[in-house]
């Protein structure tokens, strides 16, 4: 999977979702980074509401589609660098978007981000897990290890 779709309405006018159902294909942070930029793009910066809605609406017409897409968190484009701060009340301040956006722009889902020694963000996509006090783990974001695979 990887097929970009183009719109004319956003600052991002294209996107490409890539979701590999085979786990030994998924990424981490960096990784997912780097392909992003040697395919000429970056991860996403959301920068509204309304691009966040359109990003969930791109996600259930490929699960729609039938193509299989089941479980699995997607990358995103915000992270914190270091670690000075990472427990303090102000960590949620530290997260920037690594494409220079300074959108304050946030979708955290309920008690996120956890910060300690996760950095990255992923959007939850994990339609067949029980809900949390957050509602169901679908769009909202999530503070993960760099390392881990999406």
């Amino acid at each position: 999977s990887g097929q970009k779709v183009c719109y004319g309405a956003f600052k991002h006018s294209c996107y490409k979702l890539a979701y590999f159902q085979d786990l030994s294909r998924r990424v981490g942070f960096q990784e997912a980074r780097q392909a992003c930029e040697i395919d000429g793009g970056a991860l996403l910066s959301l920068e509204s509401e309304a691009e966040q809605k359109l990003i969930e609406n791109m996600l259930q017409n490929l699960t729609k589609s039938g193509s299989g897409v089941s479980d699995g968190d997607f990358w995103i484009g915000l992270w914190r660098s270091g670690d000075g701060l990472a427990t303090s009340s102000a960590c949620p301040d530290l997260y920037q978007w690594a494409d220079g956006s300074t959108s304050p722009f946030r979708n955290w889902y309920t008690d996120e981000p956890s910060c300690g020694s996760e950095a990255c963000v992923v959007m939850y996509h994990q339609p067949t897990a029980n809900p949390g006090l957050g509602g169901p783990y679908l769009y909202q974001w999530n503070d993960d290890r760099c390392n881990m695979k999406h």
